[in-house]
């Protein structure tokens, strides 16, 4: 956020937890701080990864919720577009300058259906997935009415359990239909494995992959047998692109949580054995957090209980520190656990959340930090654009 005749305006505490230029020890907390130098290692190493395997990455922007960093991804890492979940979060994306935005997901209600075949006049590109032959219809006669073409991607269930069809024969029968419908592009398939993205072992984890690997080039080959070629062949997350990106069947990544890291991704490990938030990715949000009470000798009280972020994977962990330790949360408070006593009040934790995706969406800012000092405020743009 760069005009400084918009940022004088605000009221630091009240509209906002930090201008740029102030000293980091003056946020004001509990808000969510990017490390800006962790952050652009993460993308551009992200952007390098992909090139050398000849793959395109489309970057989550459901994690991030921000057309900043989709922007960011873009120029650093070279990214070919976004994808998000939701038809109001896409629009953010597109109205924002993102030029290429996928819906990774089903469109079904009427009303967003048309909002969605409105995208296109933003001048982006508008994919969405497909797994239902019912949808084609719907979608066909939006595009028609607003004169715009639809991109679609097949849906291929490949382990998630959630949406997309489980056979190749289905495959085919709805990309036939997209093909055929006006207004309408058959553009390939979207297989995202999303229950293996966390798990702990890297050999478990490519166990998984290589089922859904085979199940994606048995509709691929397919497909082209039948004259239709797969422009997308999309998935991939942080805890599984390297097995995609390298498959030879893939050809757009989808990682998300790369950029930032959690506490959840943090614990999985690398092929070599070690955590892949020691060396593979660097943490890059924190939940500042500071000590409000400490009444009690042996733990502190921070101000960042369950408003300020979301504990569905687990609680956060306290970064770079292993003599206190995050026990508990409720609303508006956090237990700390302090038995050295080495807390005072004021003093300042960097939290890592343990899910990083719901954790952004109740904010309202990130501060982007680079050194000790404020150097940019970044709005989280689709923030609540839940529909």
């Amino acid at each position: 956020m760069n005009d400084m005749t918009k940022i004088a305006d605000l009221d630091v505490g009240f509209d906002v937890p930090a201008i740029p230029g102030m000293d980091a020890a003056d946020i004001q907390t509990p808000a969510l701080v990017v490390d800006l130098d962790a952050l652009e290692r993460n993308i551009k190493k992200m952007g390098d990864i992909a090139k050398q395997m000849g793959v395109r990455h489309r970057v989550h922007g459901k994690m991030h919720k921000s057309v900043d960093v989709a922007l960011l991804q873009e120029t650093l890492g070279g990214s070919c577009g976004v994808c998000c979940q939701k038809v109001s979060e896409a629009e953010v994306f597109a109205r924002g300058g993102i030029k290429d935005v996928l819906v990774s997901n089903q469109v079904r209600q009427p009303a967003k259906i048309d909002r969605l075949a409105r995208l296109p006049l933003l001048g982006a590109r508008t994919l969405c997935c497909v797994d239902d032959l019912d949808n084609v219809a719907d979608l066909s006669a939006a595009a028609q009415k607003h004169g715009t073409q639809i991109e679609c991607l097949v849906e291929i269930d490949c382990g998630a359990g959630r949406c997309g069809v489980n056979s190749t024969e289905a495959v085919v029968e709805i990309a036939k239909a997209l093909d055929a419908a006006p207004g309408l592009k058959f553009g390939g398939i979207q297989a995202y494995q999303g229950a293996m993205q966390h798990m702990d072992s890297y050999e478990d984890r490519k166990a998984k992959i290589e089922v859904a690997v085979a199940q994606v080039k048995d509709a691929v080959d397919t497909l082209k047998a039948e004259g239709l070629e797969c422009d997308i062949v999309g998935g991939g997350g942080t805890g599984s692109y390297y097995f995609e990106g390298t498959s030879g069947v893939y050809n757009e990544l989808q990682c998300g949580s790369y950029a930032f890291m959690d506490a959840d991704y943090g614990r999985i490990l690398d092929k070599q054995g070690n955590r892949i938030d020691q060396g593979e990715w660097e943490n890059a949000l924190f939940i500042l957090t500071s000590v409000m009470s400490h009444t009690k000798a042996d733990k502190a009280i921070v101000d960042a209980g369950l408003k300020a972020q979301s504990v569905d994977s687990g609680l956060p962990v306290i970064f770079g520190r292993a003599d206190v330790e995050y026990v508990k949360c409720s609303d508006e408070h956090g237990v700390v656990a302090d038995p050295d006593g080495v807390l005072k009040v004021n003093d300042h934790l960097k939290l890592v959340p343990g899910h990083c995706d719901p954790t952004c969406n109740v904010h309202d800012w990130y501060v982007g930090v680079r050194g000790r000092k404020v150097e940019t405020l970044w709005p989280i743009s689709a923030r609540g654009k839940a529909y």
